[in-house]
């Protein structure tokens, strides 16, 4: 696992204290070669479904620079819970993780993101997001880092991608990679009921409306698409609440556990998962 921070450079991607898009560009192709489209299609298909570059972006990309005490608690929580994070799966999970961890400056594509870069799983967090969510003490930054390595994980010793033939598969896939993710991170920091999702009442919220959401997902799976599915991200909202999709995925895969080990349910395919799901709507 190789840990990098880029926040040395941040300073470089602004002129005059405005977000420069030239400036990411060089920055991004120094640090991270290969994220510079990955960032900027997920930017443009964010902005196509309604968002605004001068509204939604510009603010939150400016606040990483005026930003400074909640930056610097950011980059010290980084190292923070980096350090021996590997000897700490290896201690739950009997296996390591291969992976780079950067720390880096992004176009508010989300304050973690597992993906491929040039056939490397990578981790990028978003210092932007990070500091928008306000995930920037050690706390947050153990569930952020830890549920990225989650699908890292998944990736590495099971199946985490699945080319879908609906946007109905893709979203049962999301929830059930996320509920991985989740399951994974709260057993590394030992605790079954954590969330790091968890601000004002959120998980008591999701606690008393398990079943709302739980049928609400079923409904929904069939009409869903990127610009309208409710559940997954921070700038959506069920019923007010974002992030339900993770609670509800993480109770998912708590259920499937009942009767398989999880080093053979991140080995599922997506029949499994349905099959799974069917039963989990089913039960009490």
């Amino acid at each position: 696992m190789r840990i990098i921070d880029t926040s040395i450079d941040f300073p470089s991607v602004y002129d005059a204290e405005q977000f420069n898009l030239d400036n990411w560009n060089n920055y991004i192709d120094k640090w991270i070669p290969g994220a510079k489209e990955l960032c900027l299609s997920d930017m443009r298909d964010c902005i196509n479904a309604g968002y605004s570059w001068s509204e939604d972006y510009l603010p939150v990309l400016n606040a990483v620079l005026t930003g400074k005490e909640k930056r610097e608690e950011a980059v010290r929580a980084f190292y923070a819970v980096s350090e021996h994070l590997d000897e700490k799966i290896v201690e739950v999970f009997g296996k390591s993780v291969d992976a780079d961890i950067v720390l880096y400056l992004g176009l508010c594509n989300g304050a973690g993101w597992a993906t491929k870069i040039h056939e490397k799983i990578t981790v990028l967090l978003g210092i932007e997001k990070i500091m928008e969510l306000d995930w920037c003490n050690k706390n947050d930054m153990t569930g952020l880092i830890v549920h990225e390595l989650g699908h890292v994980f998944q990736g590495q010793y099971g199946s985490l991608y699945h080319n879908s033939n609906s946007m109905a598969e893709e979203f049962l896939w999301q929830l059930f990679t996320e509920g991985i993710a989740m399951v994974f991170e709260q057993e590394i920091i030992g605790d079954a009921g954590f969330f790091h999702q968890n601000k004002n009442g959120w998980k008591e919220w999701c606690d008393r409306n398990l079943e709302l959401i739980k049928h609400s997902f079923y409904c929904d799976l069939g009409e869903m698409t990127q610009e309208s599915q409710r559940y997954f991200g921070d700038w959506v909202r069920f019923e007010g609440h974002p992030d339900v999709g993770y609670y509800l995925g993480t109770h998912f895969v708590r259920y499937l556990l009942k009767s398989d080990c999880f080093e053979n349910i991140i080995n599922y395919t997506f029949e499994k998962v349905q099959t799974g799901f069917d039963r989990f709507m089913n039960s009490d």
